[in-house]
């Protein structure tokens, strides 16, 4: 079975096809993923500017599906269709959807293939599994991850689920104000470096050196230690204002303060995240961690999961990290099990972008 994945809910336009192999144990190969990125369109925004991202969108779909045809040795989208196609429907920015949302329903129609809707956190989680090369989908390798504790973690969301299953999803925590990655970028335009922020913070903390401590930064760590697993990162855009503004100009745009205070602020968004993480996995009986989201792509984050995990026995899933960001190979993968649990809307004019969606 073949699967074309269409993703447009923020500001990457996202096709890919992936092929599948049924049996006991399905085999995924991504054939292509091709991703056309708008970051050099928003950058002086400092964030995604809806009308501009929709506008890049319907741009770039004709153009990202012809590559992602070529590459995946189809010729091109007159003369090749697929099995299904998958479309993101939610959570997203609105005018983003149904820009892909359309596109989709017009290919579907053309192609007289089934339209399948996908949710995109489902996407994020679901592609942790390609991970791993060793990781075969089989009932009796699921039985032995579930249930795994999901943390999902992006620019617009931060969320702690439960998974008991594929499909069978609990939210258990998520962020009452600002996404980890949404702090990365508020802090990252504070320190004046460009969006989007999460790589510029990790560049500079990668280059910090503990020995050098200079400043003597010491940020909070937000509810870490509530009885819940809600996150909240706000609070720390604001002391990371506060402490910058109290510097002299001088200090505060050297390269020495830059780094130190961009390490304080990974570590203290990892420190949470890692704490909440541990604490709902050791609740819940978790038999395995999954990482999920563009923030997942961060590696201080990882590697800290990594090392935590080896005293706990406990596997990490996490996606490679091109796959982390949005992608078209989350939605086509997330689609076919959709697909296979026949649990979607089979008429694709009800399909409607859904930008509150929940997972759970």
């Amino acid at each position: 079975m073949t699967i074309l994945g269409i993703e447009t809910s923020c500001d990457d336009t996202g096709i890919a096809v992936l092929d599948t192999t049924e049996g006991e144990k399905p085999d995924f190969r991504i054939l292509s993923n091709v991703i056309a990125s708008q970051i050099d369109v928003h950058q002086e925004y400092g964030g995604v500017f809806p009308s501009l991202a929709k506008r890049e969108h319907i741009k770039n779909l004709p153009i990202t599906l012809e590559k992602a045809l070529g590459e995946s040795g189809m010729q091109n989208a007159r003369s090749r269709t697929v099995d299904a196609i998958a479309v993101t429907y939610g959570p997203g920015l609105s005018p983003c959807l149904w820009t892909g949302i359309n596109f989709a329903k017009d290919l579907a129609k053309q192609w007289n293939v089934p339209l399948v809707p996908v949710n995109h956190m489902e996407g994020h989680l679901l592609v942790a599994f390609l991970g791993d090369e060793n990781f075969q989908f089989s009932s009796s390798n699921f039985q032995k991850l579930f249930p795994a504790v999901a943390l999902i973690v992006s620019g617009g969301h931060t969320q702690l689920m439960l998974v008991k299953d594929i499909g069978d999803y609990q939210l258990i925590g998520e962020t009452r104000d600002d996404a980890a990655g949404e702090c990365f970028d508020k802090t990252a335009r504070i320190l004046g470096l460009p969006y989007p922020g999460g790589p510029q913070i990790a560049a500079q903390a990668a280059a910090y050196k503990i020995q050098d401590t200079k400043y003597k930064i010491q940020l909070p760590r937000p509810m870490m230690h509530t009885k819940d697993y809600d996150f909240s990162f706000s609070g720390l855009k604001t002391a990371v204002l506060y402490d910058h503004k109290a510097r002299p100009q001088e200090e505060r745009e050297s390269k020495e303060y830059i780094q130190e205070m961009a390490a304080e602020i990974q570590q203290s968004i990892i420190d949470v995240l890692l704490h909440k993480t541990m604490k709902a996995a050791q609740e819940f009986g978790a038999q395995s961690i999954i990482l999920g989201g563009g923030v997942s792509a961060n590696s201080e984050l990882r590697h800290v999961f990594e090392v935590r995990l080896q005293t706990l026995d406990v596997p990490l899933l996490a996606p490679p990290k091109g796959l982390s960001t949005d992608n078209g190979a989350m939605i086509a993968l997330a689609g076919y099990f959709t697909y296979k649990a026949n649990s979607y809307e089979k008429n694709p004019e009800k399909i409607e972008a859904t930008p509150n969606l929940r997972l759970a």
